[in-house]
């Protein structure tokens, strides 16, 4: 059966019928392609938690402080 046969057969299904083949080709279209974008996204984010001052150099509280500081001069 070619595309057109097919489209054409779809298009005399009853709406409902129709919706259920949607539902069904969507979510077949994503379990084959989420699969395949999931390392690719989370290679991208390699890297983004990455602090440019080293964690013991620094105290949390005296950099608050200096913000505060400085925001309010």
């Amino acid at each position: 059966m070619t595309l057109q046969e097919l489209q054409k057969e779809i298009l005399q299904l009853p709406t409902s019928d129709r919706w259920q083949l949607v539902q069904t080709i969507l979510e077949s279209l994503k379990r084959e392609t989420l699969p395949m974008l999931k390392p690719r996204n989370l290679s991208r984010l390699r890297g983004i938690a990455k602090s440019s001052v080293a964690a013991d150099r620094t105290d949390p509280k005296e950099d608050y402080a200096t913000y505060l500081t400085e925001k309010y001069k």
